[in-house]
């Protein structure tokens, strides 16, 4: 395991995603009218990337986990299934508002999980596009409970008008929604639990609304967090930015045409372009080439390798475990 692998992406398709993933990011989506999501690495029970190419080409994520972890993640690391998942976003319509756990209370479901504490680095926004992050200040379970049956959730939720290159960190517990007109990069923990709290009193197709979770929801939301704000960048010496840095993840920009030297700490790395094109180089003159849209797992055998932007506009996002 001695090269960056790419994936086939899996796509999910619901009610609030529309054909950004295809027309804009370049994703081999069907014809179906709205693909939300396109999962680019994911090791979660059936839910399997699948390696596109080379000699490993066929191969799930968790057959190469079970069978070279060490390489995979490095030695360091010990897990029973990767611990990230990757995905973009197509937000056509506004996503329902929801709330996950955390890791205790996640072990203690049926079938237990992992807790799900994610990021989201916004690649476009249409002019009004939302997000809802976090309750206003001095929203408690009683007023968020009252909030929800009177079907006005959304007056006790923050909101967040972003912009192409904005980061919002959503640690378990905090209540959430994307708004529409939004192409969003998400990492996560390795999880699907999810405990929604309101619809936008939404059907389906066929005329059948959601289920709900609020008990849920209302029980595992952390009320001391308050108001999200976007992330503000910390400059890294190697001249990318942090945006993230957690105890689930790590999540850093690189943009521009300077080489920037990746990895080679004996950790696994996650390459996604979400402007621009990129290249990555490693060994004796190997190179793989990175187009928008496109994400690369760097093993952690593979070493350090050196990323490249094509053009002054190009970004790069980096992610792995600290």
């Amino acid at each position: 395991m001695h090269a960056p692998l790419r994936f086939q992406p899996l796509f999910r398709e619901y009610i609030w995603g529309a054909r950004r993933l295809g027309s804009v990011l370049g994703k081999p989506i069907g014809d179906a009218p709205r693909y939300a999501e396109s999962w680019e690495i994911v090791d979660h029970g059936a839910d399997q990337s699948i390696v596109a190419e080379g000699p490993l080409a066929g191969r799930s994520l968790s057959e190469l986990l079970r069978t070279s972890a060490a390489d995979l993640l490095g030695p360091e690391l010990v897990c029973n299934r990767f611990p990230l998942l990757l995905k973009y976003l197509d937000c056509d319509r506004v996503l329902s508002v929801q709330v996950h756990p955390d890791d205790t209370y996640a072990q203690k479901m049926t079938p237990p999980d992992l807790g799900k504490t994610e990021a989201w680095y916004i690649i476009a926004a249409e002019p009004g596009s939302l997000i809802y992050a976090g309750l206003k200040q001095g929203v408690g379970p009683e007023e968020l409970r009252a909030a929800c049956a009177a079907g006005r959730t959304d007056d006790v939720l923050h909101t967040l008008q972003p912009s192409a290159g904005d980061c919002v960190f959503i640690p378990a517990g905090t209540v959430h929604a994307l708004g529409s007109g939004l192409l969003v990069a998400e990492i996560q923990q390795s999880s699907d639990t999810t405990f929604r709290l309101f619809d936008w009193n939404r059907v389906d197709d066929t005329g059948n609304a959601r289920p709900l979770h609020v008990s849920q929801a209302i029980e595992v939301t952390d009320y001391d967090r308050g108001p999200v704000d976007f992330q503000t960048p910390q400059d890294l010496a190697s001249g990318g930015q942090r945006l993230v840095g957690c105890d689930k993840f790590f999540l850093d920009r690189f943009g521009g045409t300077a080489a920037t030297e990746v990895g080679g700490d004996n950790r696994f790395r996650i390459l996604t372009v979400v402007a621009g094109q990129a290249t990555i180089a490693w060994g004796d003159g190997n190179s793989m080439a990175l187009p928008l849209g496109q994400t690369a797992l760097i093993p952690a055998a593979v070493g350090q390798v050196t990323l490249t932007g094509s053009d002054p506009e190009s970004v790069v996002l980096c992610m792995g475990m600290p």
